[in-house]
């Protein structure tokens, strides 16, 4: 299986609405967009996509569904900020055996967190900067800690 952990785009303010409910801004919206093209130019072809329920993350979830010319996309609260992991992983491994492409599309510190466990590193973090891109590929087993990293693309790396 492999699991593509994002970070949401780029959202308004904090200032400017409720936390729950920012939207991705206008140039995040765009920048967006052509990252996960290029996401999906470059091979990456979930079938479904997993989301935290918070707006920005639920847009950015859509504009990867756009760019793979449709995805189911589910929203789970174990994307939430200080989602539950267990949970969410829970889900993931069920959802692998019908599936061998899967997204997550998450807040910070967690998505940086969970990229680390999933790859055994339990204590680390591997920063996902906005709108980034991790790929953990897991062979044979799918357990925590047995996922390799096969590629992190930010928006800047991939010219966006």
């Amino acid at each position: 299986m492999d699991l593509y952990i994002l970070r949401h785009a780029w959202a308004v303010d904090r200032d400017q609405v409720q936390d729950d409910l920012r939207p991705l801004s206008a140039d995040g919206r765009k920048r967006f967009a052509a990252v996960a093209k290029r996401l999906v130019t470059g091979g990456a072809a979930p079938k479904r996509i997993a989301t935290s329920p918070l707006v920005r993350c639920v847009e950015t979830a859509n504009l990867l569904a756009d760019a793979l010319g449709g995805a189911e996309i589910v929203e789970l609260d174990g994307l939430r900020p200080g989602g539950d992991a267990k949970t969410l992983w829970r889900w993931t491994v069920e959802q692998s055996r019908q599936c061998d492409e899967i997204a997550w599309v998450g807040h910070a510190p967690d998505v940086e967190l969970w990229t680390a466990a999933l790859i055994g590193d339990a204590s680390g973090s591997i920063r996902l900067a906005k709108g980034a891109t991790a790929a953990v590929r897991f062979d044979d087993a799918t357990e925590l800690g047995k996922g390799q990293l096969q590629w992190l693309a930010t928006a800047k790396l991939l010219g966006v």
